[in-house]
Order: C-alpha cells, then structure tokens, then sequence
C-alpha cells in the first residue's frame, strides 16, 4: 500500500505540472509584432504621400492663414494673427457675397441634382425596350469635360443663342441666363443636372438591388406605382440618397469651373478680376473667391483664411448633416 501511494503522488505531481512546450511557446513573439516593421515599410509610401501632400498643405494654409504673405512676393512674412479672418467677416469684403452664393447652390443645386439623378434611374429602370441605350444617353453628359460643357452651355444660353430662338417661337421671351444676375445661378444649376450621371448610375445600381419580391407584393395588394416608390424604393436606396447628398454638398462647397469658364466668356470686360464673378458678383462662389484673392491680388495669407473657414464649414455641415439623418437611413431594411 504505501509504493501504491507514492506511484500515486508521483503520477499527481508530473500532471499538475506544465508541459515543458507551453513554457517554449510563451516566450516566442507574436506573429503581429513580427509583422509590424513590415507592415509599416509597405505602408510608408502612403503614409509618406499623405503626410507631403495632405497634412502639410493644411498645416502650411493654417499657418499662412495668420501672416501677411504674398506668394512671388521677396518681403519678410509678418504675423498677424487673426487679422485675416476679422478682414473676411467685415461688413465689405466679398467673402459674404461669395457665402451666400454658396448656401443658395447648397438649397438649390443639390436637391434638384439628386432628385433628377434619382427620377431618371428609375425611369430608365422602368423602360422596356432600349434600357441600356437610354443608360448610355444619361450618363454620356458625366464623360464630357466640365470645360467643353461650359463652353456648350454658354453657346446654347446665350441671349441670341437657340434656346432663346427656340422659344421666340411660341412667343415667349428668353432671359439673359448667364448674362442676368437673377438667371446666372439657375442657369448653373441647369448645367450641374444636365451631367448628373455619375449620381444617376448610383441610383440605378441601388433599385435594381431592391428585392423584386418586394414589389411583387405590393402589386397583388393593390399599391400603385407612386406608393411603390414612396414605401420601397425611396426607403431601400436610402444608403445610395444619404451618399449623392452628402458627396453632392461637399462638391458644392468646392464648385469653381464651370462658374469661372461661364463668367470669363460671358464677359466683355477685360481684367482677370472682372472675369470672376460676372455679372455683378452673381457667379462668385467661395472658391472663386480664393482663387481671385490668392492667384489675382496675390494675397496668399489672406486667401489661406478663407479656405480654413470654408474647411471649417464643409466639415461643421458634413457632421449635422450625418447627425441630423443618422435614423433615416439602412442598410438590408434596418435603419442606423
């Protein structure tokens, strides 16, 4: 009895004991920490590019922002402080005119791009016969150069152009659209809608994602084609409507081509300052403002200061639009 219970202690004591192999293992390193330096090496030359061409330059418009800096310029940088920014809300600067001309494109042009682009996704989704051909007329508009389209839309507005013709025909008189201060936004507006394909493929894409059996229901209970959309299409691309404004509203804040390419050929005065904003300061948009402060005046410090505020207004918008919407829209039908 007594050798059986020293085997017995013996076999307790070997089994409590750890394996020798764990101990081994313990000390290896991990496969993460291993990886680490390599994952870094092969992620530098983003990090490298973002850091060059993103942080710096926002550092560096921050920094101008609060001196006196006048690019080509070989005088001294002073600092000023916050003089540049009192200088933009002052009563006289245009900076208030060129904000105002933002927020009316914000009302206006974003939401009759998205409807549009929504409405033509599904009519083309809803046409028989010729589906891909209509899809390809849409979004040929989106391949076009934003220049050439400008240029197109300044011949086919213009006062004696054929639009205006046109109309003459059936006794109504055309307005002088770029040429009018209280048509030239409208008529902007009539530019962006005409090459919203980009937006309309998205919608597109997003209805023909919408289960058919969905709609399958709601014919055999009766629902017409309005309420269809209203109760399944309009809450099933919801993701597709929130990404159009969203992307829509920032392009907004960044709008200048299509402005300075109209009002420079609208134009007959001579001077780079009176392309900017013709007529009457109706097209001047807050970066053409930047671009007239900075590439015309040379006022590089005074021009970094409205970018910041603009910077600081597209991301105070994109956070209360995001907050303010965050339950209205889903994804797979169940909302955020």
């Amino acid at each position: 009895m007594p050798a059986v219970a020293d085997t017995s202690a013996v076999v307790a004591e070997q089994t409590a004991a750890p394996p020798p192999r764990r101990r081994g293992r313990s000390r290896r390193k991990s496969p993460t920490r291993t990886a680490k330096p390599a994952v870094l090496l092969f992620l530098s030359p983003l990090i490298l590019g973002i850091a060059i061409f993103k942080l710096y330059p926002i550092a560096a418009g921050v920094y101008y922002s609060m001196t006196d800096f006048h690019v080509g310029s070989y005088q001294p940088v002073h600092f000023v402080g916050l003089d540049n920014y009192r200088h933009v809300l002052s009563s006289s600067s245009d900076a208030w005119t060129a904000g105002r001309n933002t927020l009316w494109l914000l009302i206006f042009l974003v939401p009759a791009q998205t409807l549009w682009a929504m409405f033509v996704a599904w009519l083309v989704l809803r046409i028989r016969r010729g589906q891909a051909l209509f899809r390809t007329i849409f979004f040929l508009p989106a391949m076009v150069p934003l220049v050439a389209s400008a240029l197109a839309f300044v011949v086919l507005l213009n006062p004696a152009g054929p639009l205006n013709h046109a109309l003459s025909w059936v006794g109504i008189t055309g307005p002088g659209w770029f040429g009018d201060p209280s048509w030239a936004k409208p008529s902007l507006v009539i530019v962006a809608v005409w090459g919203c394909g980009k937006i309309m493929i998205l919608f597109l894409a997003g209805m023909l994602n919408v289960p058919r059996t969905l709609y399958e229901a709601a014919e055999i209970d009766g629902a017409s084609a309005w309420r269809q959309f209203w109760h399944i299409t309009l809450p099933s691309i919801s993701p597709v409507t929130f990404f159009a404004v969203i992307t829509g509203m920032i392009a907004t804040f960044q709008y200048f081509t299509e402005a300075y390419v109209i009002s420079a050929s609208s134009n007959n005065n001579s001077g780079a300052d009176r392309l900017i904003g013709y007529p009457q300061n109706s097209t001047l948009f807050a970066t053409s403002e930047i671009y007239k402060q900075g590439f015309v005046f040379f006022k590089t410090g005074y021009a970094s200061a409205i970018a910041v505020l603009v910077f600081l207004a597209v991301f105070a918008c994109t956070i209360v639009f995001i907050w303010g919407t965050r339950r209205s829209y889903g994804y797979g039908g169940e909302s955020q």
